[in-house]
């Protein structure tokens, strides 16, 4: 299921050094999917997506020297998508430019701006896919840290019931507990489920 998700604070101080491959395996691996996630439903293609996350992982390492993150100036959050975006920009112009020098552009387009013919990736839509793909991740994440804390059969059946949707006549023949018990563990499982969000939110 994943290693636990370290703090911004604790991840970013350990990014200062260059040779610290751990520390940097641990962004990637805490990141990566994140950052692909955005890029592919920003329409970006896997190999694309791919190219952006190892872009990004590169922006990251050269800022890190001089970076100083500071919570009263920004989100840790917000900087990773600004830096993000950054690199999704830059594929999509490479993406146009491929296109339109592949094709003859009558006059009246050719004296539009470039940049006026590229999608926007730092508009609204971006902004959206973003926000929904931090929240995916972080309860991801928060359910691998609750799986770690209950019954390997109280999380099946959570999974089951909850995540993928299936009837309580199903669960309850699955597993053999009681509807009574499927709400219990249900009820108890979403309260630790939501304090580990709003933990994972705090710390990142």
């Amino acid at each position: 299921m994943g290693a636990p998700i370290p703090t911004r604070r604790s991840l970013l101080s350990r990014l200062k050094r260059w040779d610290d491959q751990e520390s940097w395996q641990d962004f990637f691996n805490t990141y990566w999917k994140l950052i692909y996630g955005v890029a592919t439903k920003a329409g970006l293609s896997d190999g694309e997506a791919q190219d952006v996350v190892q872009d990004t992982m590169v922006a990251v390492a050269r800022q890190m020297p001089n970076f100083r993150y500071d919570p009263a100036r920004g989100s840790f959050k917000s900087w990773l998508f600004l830096v993000t975006r950054r690199r999704i920009t830059d594929h999509l112009r490479k993406e146009y430019r491929r296109v339109k020098g592949a094709e003859a552009v009558p006059d009246s387009v050719a004296r539009t701006p470039l940049l006026e013919r590229v999608p926007d990736p730092a508009g609204t839509n971006l902004d959206a896919i973003w926000d929904a793909e931090w929240k995916r991740w972080i309860f991801d994440a928060a359910l691998r840290r609750v799986k770690r804390q209950v019954e390997p059969l109280h999380f099946q059946v959570f999974d089951c019931y909850v995540r993928k949707e299936w009837p309580v006549k199903e669960v309850v023949q699955a597993f053999r507990v009681s509807p009574g018990q499927v709400y219990l563990i249900k009820n108890r499982l979403s309260a630790l489920v939501a304090k580990e969000v709003r933990k994972l939110e705090a710390s990142q």
